[in-house]
């Protein structure tokens, strides 16, 4: 057994323990401030042993330290303060940036020997360990601020650990609460923290001994490895000041509005004084109360004074010696009185050491506490308008690794690490985002839980510009689910903001167009656009292995606000949105190419992350929840010539110390080729400039390309982007279906887009956009069938099928039979795609004109009048001396002609006299 555990019963006990403790308290003089003394005594010789085999190094943690938060002022260049994390408010400050009055203050009353001893006051401690032997009470006084210091060194090393403790069985299970299913706590957080102080400070009995002791060993190795002003710089650093607040600069800072360097003596006082016991000395508490180390809160006394064996009698006698005012007296007197007694003491204090004038301490006893409270700026409801882009860059941390194995343990590095977060939000853009949403969404409307957000994003790079989101910031549970409050961050997803995001609607046709153009289909590619049933595509990612989507049920998928859509191309599909013309693009493709498109360029479901799902027509049209932060980035990978880069919040983060720490990993590569990128690009500017889009473009002359989306009129969408910046508007329900056209919030996705983009352009002005490749934006020759002697009605579905408008012109002569179709215009071959085909049906009355050249000229009447035709004449004589009869040579209209059977024919033919009329003929009589 060690020996300090097998001495402790003896030399802690009576008498016995106080002497022993004593001779030790005697042997630490001796080594630390004179040369040697000699002692002797069993009592002494156990005691030295006891101490010897205490632990005597103790290792300084890093202070406990805010993490902040910073946006960068792009005027000067240097980091503005968002918003803190903290679990205490702390800010170390050098040596130098303390007045010297604090310095004074706090050694005058709590170690006036500080410099003279060696970690240890043998007065001040034998002066604590009688009082203490005498009351049997706790432990209290003689503690040097060496002392002090390991004091809270351990404390801080306590609270570290200290955690939630839960009620376990004999299994050391954890034992779960019948009604709420929840685990029973049998020591709270807050209670451990508590319990660290009070173990520290308020020990009895022998364990009182022992942490003085400790502290002492601790104190004397301290003294012999730091120097004195490093103790006490570190003492006033670390040491409370009243409930999270810590360390002198925030004391200051809280309580007082300035800082270390420039506190009064009045000021530094009472710190001084509140340090001495920060849970009682509360100044920041409600009419003058204060807070005992259990939480107890005590009142002041109805005379305004509270003796607590201080010298209050102080302001009495300054005002019988005319040194102040009855007005004076009053108001020192009067509020914060358990406070002013020690300020009064510390003053006092100060004035026997020599340490401030007789006028100083007068003025300072005068001086009634008035505190001038700045509140700690923690928690991302406190970054204003940016609360929801800190709440991002919160999540960001709280998923990565890099801070932490556990979830538990990046909480505790955010709140104690230190960590200094530089964000990449851009002051300028984020104000006109949040300036447009004030001006343009309200923060709730009765009936309709209305969300919207604004994104924007660098697209070269991926680093986020501004969030702004219309409901009010709050992490308080009682306003859960109070329409115009939320802690979801909407731009976000369920990782990074808690939200499930929203319906893409149109938006989402980007990756249809994206596959089209890498299958190598051109975007002036004609195609039948029009509303038609749709039952079978190609998915070979399908569910059942099929690799088909098939629904014999389907029924034909409408366009936004109606019409039967039209035959076209991608060209001008995407400038109208058209459904329609979409549906037949994707026919052509393989819908889980699609969503594969949707997956490599950043967009996959909001919830939980996997790839979106692709399980018919309507899914081309966007149904899938994702965040406006995926749908800014995938447009934003187009105005980037095809290269893909992950959104990034945070561009360096750094320690307490200012050591670069890896920062949470974000890539940026090529997944399209840069002639699809200018391909897309191409026809997306065609949205922007004379599509739906107009409406979100500013035209300040930055080239735009963009969508637009609506889902249902639940959801609304703006995504347009410069080759700089991209930004993605969304106006929606949150949560219900309710339609939000009905409340007339379907424009203000535009005004959103428009006025944020603006901004952006401004101060990232944006290129032009490179021209579209040669070949997917060619003019597509399409085969246009021969649909002669079909029905008219087939015809028709042929033609349209193959991507033309048909006209049904009137019947026209024909061989065909009656109703069948008889001529088109144009004919079948290769033909400019869409073009207009105009098809006539036939009249049933036309006939072929035979052949009767050769045959004599009678025999040649008649076999034209046996084909049907009524009305034939003689023709043309030519002399011809070799025709010995009259012989027909040709028809007029031709042979092969097909004429209706009521024209008029005649039989042009050759005889040896013209002259009369048929010659020779013999049968001529």
């Amino acid at each position: 057994m060690p020996d300090k555990n097998r001495t402790a019963s003896g030399v802690l006990g009576g008498l016995a323990g106080l002497v022993g403790l004593s001779a030790v308290a005697g042997v630490l003089v001796a080594a630390t401030v004179t040369p040697a003394v000699a002692i002797t005594g069993t009592a002494a010789e156990r005691a030295i042993t006891m101490f010897d085999n205490l632990p005597s190094v103790l290792e300084i943690d890093k202070l406990m330290l805010p993490s902040n938060f910073y946006a960068t002022d792009p005027g000067t260049g240097q980091p503005v303060l968002l918003t803190q994390f903290l679990e205490q408010d702390r800010t170390p400050v050098e040596f130098d940036q303390i007045s010297p009055v604090m310095y004074d203050a706090l050694l005058s009353s709590e170690d006036p020997r500080y410099y003279q001893h060696g970690g240890v006051d043998l007065i001040g401690t034998t002066r604590a360990l009688l009082s203490n032997a005498q009351s049997n009470a706790n432990t209290q006084g003689g503690s040097t601020i060496s002392q002090q210091y390991v004091k809270n060194v351990l404390i801080q090393k306590c609270e570290q650990n200290a955690e939630t403790e839960y009620e376990t069985n004999d299994a050391g299970e954890v034992v779960l609460d019948e009604a709420t299913g929840l685990p029973v706590v049998k020591v709270t957080r807050d209670e451990a923290l508590r319990n660290c102080w009070v173990d520290a400070t308020t020990a009895e009995g022998a364990d009182g001994y022992m942490r003085k002791l400790q502290e002492m060993r601790y104190a004397i190795s301290l003294e012999q490895k730091y120097s004195k002003n490093d103790i006490l710089l570190g003492y006033l650093n670390i040491g409370n000041f009243g409930g999270i607040t810590y360390g002198v600069e925030a004391a200051a800072r809280r309580y007082f509005s300035t800082n270390a360097a420039n506190l009064t003596v009045a000021q530094a006082a009472t710190l001084a004084g509140m340090v001495q016991n920060p849970n009682r000395y509360r100044i920041d508490q409600p009419a003058g109360s204060i807070v005992d180390a259990d939480g107890a809160t005590f009142n002041k006394a109805p005379d305004g004074i509270i003796d607590e064996g201080a010298n209050i009698t102080v302001l009495d006698e300054l005002l019988e010696s005319g040194e102040i005012t009855p007005e004076q007296h009053l108001a020192a007197a009067d509020g914060y009185t358990s406070t002013k007694v020690r300020q009064l003491y510390v003053i006092s204090r100060m004035l026997e050491d020599g340490k401030i004038t007789r006028e100083q301490y007068v003025e300072a006893a005068a001086w009634p506490i008035t505190p001038v409270l700045t509140e700690p700026k923690t928690g991302c409801v406190n970054a204003g308008g940016a609360a929801y882009f800190c709440q991002y860059v919160k999540d960001v941390i709280l998923n990565d690794p890099a801070f932490g194995e556990t979830a538990e343990d990046r909480a505790d590095t955010l709140r104690r690490g230190g960590l200094n977060v530089y964000t990449t939000l851009d002051p300028r853009v984020q104000g006109a985002a949040e300036a447009s949403m004030a001006e343009n969404v309200p923060t709730s409307l009765e009936g309709i839980k209305l969300g919207s957000t604004v994104v924007s994003l660098e697209a070269t790079s991926g680093r986020v510009l501004a969030i702004a989101q219309n409901t009010t910031f709050t992490e308080d549970a009682s306003l859960a689910g109070v329409p115009g409050y939320s802690s979801l961050v909407f731009a976000g997803n369920s990782q990074f903001g808690h939200s499930d995001g929203f319906n893409a609607g149109s938006t989402f046709k980007l990756f249809t167009l994206i596959d089209w153009l890498e299958k190598g289909h051109s975007v002036r590619e004609t195609l039948n656009g029009r509303v038609r049933k749709i039952t079978k595509m190609k998915n070979s990612c399908a569910a059942d292995g099929s690799g088909w989507w098939i629904d014999q049920g389907a029924k034909p998928i409408q366009n936004f606000g109606g019409g039967n859509g039209t035959v076209g191309n991608p060209l001008s599909f995407t400038a109208s949105s058209l459904n329609s013309g979409y549906l037949a693009m994707a026919e052509k493709l393989d819908l889980c190419d699609i969503r594969n498109v949707a997956t490599k360029m950043g967009v996959t479901l909001a919830k939980g992350g996997e790839p979106v799902k692709m399980d018919g027509a309507f899914s081309v049209i966007g149904p899938n929840a994702v965040s406006p932060m995926a749908m800014a980035g995938a447009y934003a990978t187009v105005a980037n010539k095809g290269i893909y880069c992950q959104p990034q919040a945070i561009d360096r983060v750094t320690d307490s110390d200012g050591n670069e720490l890896p920062r949470p990993e974000r890539t940026c590569s090529q997944v399209i080729s840069p002639e699809v990128a200018a391909t897309a690009a191409f026809a997306l500017q065609g949205v922007m400039t004379g599509g739906t889009g107009r409406g979100g473009n500013p035209f300040d002359g930055t080239p735009l390309l963009g969508k637009t989306g609506t889902h249902e009129e639940i959801q609304t969408w703006m995504i347009e982007s410069s080759t700089k910046v991209a930004t993605a508007a969304w106006v929606g329900n949150y949560d219900g279906f309710i339609s939000v056209f009905d409340y007339r919030q379907n424009d203000k996705r535009y005004a959103l887009a428009r006025e944020v983009q603006a901004a952006a352009n401004q101060f990232y002005p944006g290129e032009r956009f490179p021209a579209p490749d040669s070949n997917l934006s060619r003019t597509v020759l399409t085969d246009l069938p021969n649909v002669v002697g079909m029905t008219v009605q087939d015809a028709e579905a042929q033609l349209r099928n193959a991507g033309f408008d048909v006209i049904v012109g009137g019947p026209v002569d024909s061989d065909q039979a009656e109703g069948l179709v008889a001529a088109q215009n144009p004919g079948a071959g290769k033909v400019a795609g869409g073009a207009t085909v105009t098809i006539n049906p036939s009249n049933g009355q036309a006939i072929t004109v035979p052949e009767v050249s050769g045959q004599p000229l009678n025999g040649a009447i008649g076999a034209l009048r046996s084909a049907g035709f009524g009305n034939v004449t003689e023709g043309t004589c030519t002399p011809d001396e070799a025709a010995a009869q009259p012989r027909a040579t040709g028809t007029s209209p031709g042979a092969g002609s097909v004429v209706n059977r009521n024209s008029a024919i005649t039989v042009d033919y050759a005889a040896a006299n013209c002259g009369g009329g048929r010659g020779n003929d013999d049968n001529d009589d």
